[in-house]
């Protein structure tokens, strides 16, 4: 059963203006404003124009000012904009505001997600979960088109008016739900055991992590020699892929890609997409990419936290691993010893996944923590490593 998209994005139509509140507390909007300029073109959005204005605070109504949004109008004019994407989750009043004083097509972020991620589902699972998501965003903004008794229905001999039809959306929505779920209940038993079985195997989990377009797939596809789809665009992975892979020293483990992390994940997505990320609870070993190329590469290293730190997986071995070397050469203002500081003050390794530098190290520290788990195996009671005793990211690094 193939799951629609939204609808809110019509692929190879659209033109969009992207809208952003730069309030005081806002301290890297250009990074927001590209990354929401990402998913646009994830979606197959063409992005027209931006429109930040600064504010304390939100306006209640059209979260910009009036003014402001006069001005969003002639600009939609001039640049044949059918589509306005605002940076922030809106509410359905401020959605139907917007909507009727600028006669344009109103979404914001969640939706824009919610969109790439109806398109990018294959698996029965992904698309389910998608579903899922799609139906709770809609449940709190269904509204009554109609006069409030236009359109009632009620059983035979039934005492009242019965309910209105927006009462039965509603009952049909949750419905759906409570379906959905069941179904979804079913695939992660069947995961599961699929998961016992590994463990069966005796086979090590080595799962990456790390934001969205980070390189996981391509790092993937390099270890494991495979051809999966590795694009250079948010959320190109969310169906999970598991690959067996030797090292050069014997060990076998099986390497797991996921779906990307990204900063202020709709609640909606992330219990729907609960039973994916239920594959780390398997794991042995996280591998965190991050990529290093990108300018707010520290609070992508943040926000992967939060969300492991919310899972309770802070005390699963990881290895952190800085990704696309490769891109900082010919960045303004790059040296060498800036990436050095960096490796050093957050004991990761620098690698290419593209061009394969330093992979060799990076199977290195893998096969070192497997070593670790090996023997902590082999002991009665288990071995807690003393932080001085984890394994050291290797030191000589190849940079360029």
């Amino acid at each position: 059963e193939k799951i629609k998209p939204l609808k809110d994005v019509d692929e190879n139509k659209d033109r969009a203006l992207l809208i952003f509140v730069k309030e005081p507390k806002d301290l890297f909007l250009e990074e927001k404003m590209k990354e929401l300029e990402e998913l646009a073109k994830t979606a197959r959005v063409s992005v027209v124009g931006k429109v930040v204005q600064k504010r304390t605070s939100p306006d209640p109504r059209y979260v910009i000012g009036k003014g402001k949004l006069v001005e969003v109008m002639i600009l939609a004019m001039r640049n044949r904009a059918n589509l306005l994407i605002f940076d922030r989750e809106l509410t359905p009043s401020q959605v139907r505001a917007l909507t009727e004083l600028t006669d344009l097509r109103v979404i914001d972020r969640t939706q824009l997600i919610l969109d790439i991620f109806a398109q990018r589902a294959s698996s029965r699972e992904g698309k389910i979960q998608v579903e899922i998501a799609q139906l709770r965003y809609a449940l709190p903004r269904l509204r009554a088109k109609d006069d409030a008794f236009s359109r009632l229905t009620g059983g035979i001999g039934g005492r009242g008016p019965g309910e209105t039809k927006l009462e039965i959306d509603r009952r049909r929505i949750k419905d759906r739900i409570a379906k959905l779920e069941k179904e979804l209940d079913k695939i992660s038993q069947e995961r599961e055991l699929r998961r016992k079985r590994r463990k069966k195997l005796n086979f090590k989990v080595v799962s990456l992590i790390g934001y969205t377009n980070a390189g996981k797939t391509t790092l993937l596809n390099t270890l494991a020699k495979t051809e999966y789809l590795a694009e250079d665009k948010l959320f190109a992975t969310l169906d999970p892929v598991t690959k067996l892979i030797k090292t050069k020293r014997g060990k076998v483990f099986l390497l797991t890609d996921t779906v990307g992390f990204i900063r202020d994940l709709p609640e909606d997505l992330k219990k729907a997409f609960k039973a994916t990320l239920e594959e780390l609870y398997s794991a042995d070993i996280l591998l965190h990419i991050v990529d290093i190329s990108h300018p707010d590469f520290e609070s992508h290293i943040n926000a992967v936290d939060q969300i492991l730190e919310e899972m309770d997986l802070v005390k699963v071995p990881k290895i952190l691993v800085f990704n696309k070397i490769d891109l900082l050469e010919s960045k303004e203002n790059f040296s060498p010893q800036w990436l050095k500081n960096l490796v050093l003050k957050y004991n990761a390794i620098p690698i290419s996944a593209k061009t394969g530098i330093n992979l060799d190290l990076l199977m290195e520290a893998i096969e070192n923590w497997l070593t670790i788990l090996e023997k902590q195996e082999l002991e009665v009671f288990p071995v807690f490593c003393e932080k001085e005793d984890l394994p050291k990211a290797p030191q000589e690094h190849k940079f360029f």
